[in-house]
């Protein structure tokens, strides 16, 4: 089997992590890159976070010895911190946000401390967006920011007949019932809010779609004028950035975390970022700021496909490989 220059080591714990880790084996490969790709096995649901991701660490370090031997890569790439903290071989580390960050207290306990070492000997970090290395604790290694590609998914509807949507899945982390109590308050009688990816009681105003295939989903946002969340934290943020793509309004509260989408919204309409969200509700569907479509377009180039290709060919994979 010949040699990979690059061995991508997952976790692919959810569908956003699986999708993020194909969009950057995908540039790698556009880069003139050959790629490896080792993914952990899932696991149990243990009833800790720290055991759970003791558990996820485990399989990702037993995936990664087994394709560092069959493949002999010239680089290896971890796929968040938690793959990276049993690494069998140093390497690069890829994450959204570092345990430092969302692993607080006894959810952390040992995470932290074994992070901070691997952060600070790996040969390089590719955090998904400024804030999330900015929570990275020092000293770390040189690092290369690297976000997930964003993208419209096609056309906006003729008619956005949709008043709202906000997305269920994790709905505690997501804040979903704060979403729903405003939206109870700020909803009038025509009005529906979709919540997607998560099955419930449909009521006035509001319907749950379930778990959706990727395409009706986004073709669900290219149908609604307000994307609506009040995320307790926010790692990054796909889904809002996807929807600012789709052409939807972003209501959020000022969720804290890296929260890649915040500074888009807050610059896009600050009357939209609000930890009154009824009210910013009724501000993003009564009186919408104009162009803010095409500003929220505009403000995404960063996020553009060829622009991440462009950064992995230019400078990340120089890195990688040395």
């Amino acid at each position: 089997m010949a040699r990979a220059d690059v061995l991508l080591v997952s976790l692919g714990g959810t569908a956003g992590l699986r999708e993020a880790d194909a969009e950057l084996a995908g540039a790698l490969r556009r880069a003139g890159a050959t790629v490896a790709e080792a993914r952990a096995k899932p696991v149990r649901e243990w009833r800790t976070l720290a055991l759970i991701e003791l558990a996820w660490a485990l399989s990702a370090r037993r995936a990664a010895a087994e394709a560092i031997a069959a493949h002999a890569p010239r680089a290896i790439l971890y796929s968040s911190t938690t793959a990276a903290l049993l690494a069998p071989a140093a390497g690069a580390i890829r994450f959204d946000a570092p345990a430092a960050g969302n692993r607080p207290g006894r959810h952390g306990i040992w995470q932290r401390p074994v992070e901070r070492r691997r952060l600070a000997a790996a040969p390089l970090l590719v955090p998904w967006s400024d804030g999330g290395l900015a929570e990275a604790p020092l000293p770390h290694a040189d690092a290369v920011v690297v976000p997930v590609p964003v993208a419209p998914s096609g056309p906006p509807a003729p008619d956005r007949d949709i008043a709202a949507i906000a997305y269920g899945a994790n709905p505690e982390k997501k804040g979903l019932g704060h979403v729903l109590a405003a939206w109870r308050v700020a909803r009038r009688e025509d009005e529906t809010l979709v919540v997607a990816g998560l099955a419930g009681r449909d009521e006035a105003g509001v319907r749950f779609s379930g778990m959706l295939p990727r395409a009706e989903y986004r073709a669900l946002l290219r149908r609604a004028r307000a994307f609506v969340c009040a995320p307790r934290r926010e790692d990054y943020g796909i889904a809002q950035l996807e929807a600012l793509a789709d052409g939807c309004a972003l209501v959020t509260t000022p969720g804290p975390g890296p929260y890649a989408a915040l500074p888009l919204a807050r610059a896009l309409d600050p009357r939209l970022v609000s930890a009154d969200l009824a009210h910013a509700v009724r501000a993003a569907l009564d009186d919408p700021a104009q162009g803010y479509a095409e500003r929220a377009a505009a403000a995404l180039a960063p996020w553009r496909p060829a622009t991440v290709d462009h950064l992995v060919a230019e400078r990340l994979l120089p890195r990688l490989l040395g």
